[in-house]
């Protein structure tokens, strides 16, 4: 990745690792796509003990991503496990503290999407998506979702919406990609990439 080739920002928090898996399929996806980069990043957990005083990089995984991350992508594909139909605390943590982003338009007409991971199958996929749309139509960014011209998307048995990639990740031993979850974040990736270079021109 050079300074200046554009990048789709994947950001993302992940606890037992299907969402970062998913992250990772949605990066695949974008490097289909000539002239544009996949950026992967995640955000530190919420605790007691405050992200300031944890190390800037954590030990395993994608680096934390800073507001530069954010500010200077040219899209976004945003992921969280589900938390009772909702994005999990920590990837609000970072976005309620977007505040000067959206002053500034940063994020104005940029396209993006979001991706989850629930425990059931019907367990909030679909609102988990919903509600994390609701900041980035806050920051003027064009939504992404996922069309039905997807033939994964009217065959799948697992997860896979038309609101962005979900993956049902199971309540006991967690579950792997299926074929259909991965096929679907590939192309949600791709859509993201072929549309921030259409809009940045």
């Amino acid at each position: 990745m050079t300074e200046t080739t554009p990048y789709v920002l994947v950001l993302y928090y992940s606890r037992n690792g299907q969402t970062a898996e998913m992250a990772t399929q949605i990066g695949r996806g974008v490097a289909r796509v000539a002239g544009i980069e996949a950026r992967i990043r995640t955000v530190p957990p919420v605790s007691p003990d405050t992200a300031a005083s944890l190390p800037p990089v954590p030990d395993a995984g994608a680096p934390y991503a800073t507001k530069a991350d954010l500010a200077e992508c040219a899209g976004l594909a945003m992921g969280s496990p589900t938390r009772f139909g909702n994005m999990a605390a920590p990837l609000k943590h970072f976005l309620d503290g977007t505040g000067d982003l959206w002053l500034n338009g940063k994020l104005a007409g940029k396209p993006a999407g979001a991706f989850t991971s629930t425990g059931s199958l019907h367990g909030g996929q679909e609102t988990t998506l919903l509600t994390m749309m609701m900041p980035l139509l806050h920051h003027g960014m064009v939504l992404c979702g996922l069309p039905y011209s997807e033939s994964a998307l009217n065959e799948t048995a697992t997860g896979g919406t038309p609101y962005g990639p979900s993956h049902w990740a199971g309540t006991g031993e967690q579950q792997a990609l299926s074929d259909h979850e991965k096929t679907l974040c590939q192309a949600f990736g791709e859509r993201l990439a072929r549309l921030a270079l259409k809009l940045a021109n």
